[in-house]
């Protein structure tokens, strides 16, 4: 059964195929639906209410469809929501429609089938929606378990990431699973150069603001299970294993680079862009003795050299002589 409070935000410069769109919407059973002519004042009804799924022309004057996905996608990032962004299109093309998936779009729909698939591609979406809402309420959960942590000094307070102390605990226990059973490690260490620069020019709440735009971003781009750490005030370190130290190259970690560097933070101030350096540090059995200092200590050496050439620096840890 469809959720009739699905909030649904309609974008189509033609009347006539919104008109449409509402009609088989609202007979399929979903109340909250809303219409906007342009991109822009889409946007501005999403400042006011986040909508739970946005379905939008590809092509609309002003600014195109994958243009709205990304700003809706700045607009997710600050409130910490997601929108499910639907595609009205008469393009096709694995190509087309590959170029649209990396921009963030989560489905289309054919204009030519529009009778057919529209309906059964927003269910799809509600299904989707309400598996969020459970995700959601158990992150909440996590939250509350976070802020005991917090109580015994592993959490950090502004952005709710684990802290140094944190980070150097799970790279202890990470290093003796490695020793003892195999597999391999990731370290990197993510350093941002004009943090305290940003600090200086606007203040300590801005700079707070920012550092968490930073940790949702770098939420957004790393798998569950990777450790993710603010470690100190302009440094962030990730920890992920894997069971081949080959993985740990720097093309595994490109989204992280470009993500942080190619992709401006939306603040009270405006859009700001900020330039990352990472470093990469593998460990597997072939690096023991180590230990986490020794680990640390090694990226933090790197970190220069990935500022200076604007790439993710790598090492690979051996055991010496």
């Amino acid at each position: 059964m469809p959720n009739p409070q699905l909030s649904i935000l309609v974008v189509d410069d033609a009347k006539f195929s919104s008109v449409m769109i509402g009609r088989a919407l609202s007979k399929a059973g979903y109340q909250d639906i809303r219409f906007a002519d342009s991109a822009s004042a889409a946007l501005a009804l999403i400042e006011q209410r986040p909508a739970n799924v946005l379905l939008a022309d590809w092509l609309m004057p002003e600014m195109d469809g994958l243009e709205l996905t990304a700003q809706v996608r700045q607009q997710d990032e600050m409130s910490a929501h997601y929108t499910y962004v639907i595609l009205l299109t008469g393009r096709d093309g694995q190509d087309v429609l590959s170029q649209a998936f990396d921009r963030g779009v989560d489905d289309f729909i054919s204009k030519s089938a529009m009778h057919e698939q529209l309906v059964p591609r927003v269910y799809a979406a509600d299904r989707l929606c309400g598996s969020l809402q459970r995700l959601t309420q158990t992150n909440r959960t996590l939250t509350e378990d976070l802020n005991d942590l917090e109580q015994r000094n592993l959490i950090d307070p502004i952005t709710g990431l684990g802290n140094s102390r944190y980070m150097n605990q799970k790279l202890g226990d990470s290093l003796r699973q490695i020793e003892s059973r195999g597999g391999a490690l990731c370290y990197l260490l993510i350093g941002l150069q004009e943090l305290a620069s940003q600090r200086d020019r606007h203040g300590e709440e801005y700079h707070h603001e920012l550092l968490r735009g930073v940790a949702r971003r770098l939420q957004q781009l790393v798998r569950p299970l990777d450790v993710l750490s603010r470690l100190d005030e302009d440094h962030f370190g990730l920890l992920a294993l894997v069971d081949d130290v080959k993985a740990c190259s720097p093309s595994s970690f490109k989204r992280l680079h470009e993500g942080l560097n190619l992709k401006a933070f939306k603040t009270s101030e405006g859009f700001v862009s900020l330039k990352a350096g990472i470093s990469l540090v593998s460990v597997d059995a072939n690096a023991f003795p180590t230990d986490a200092p020794a680990v640390t200590t090694q990226a933090r050496s790197l970190l220069r050299d990935a500022y200076a050439t604007g790439r993710i620096v790598p090492l690979r840890l051996k055991q010496s002589g």
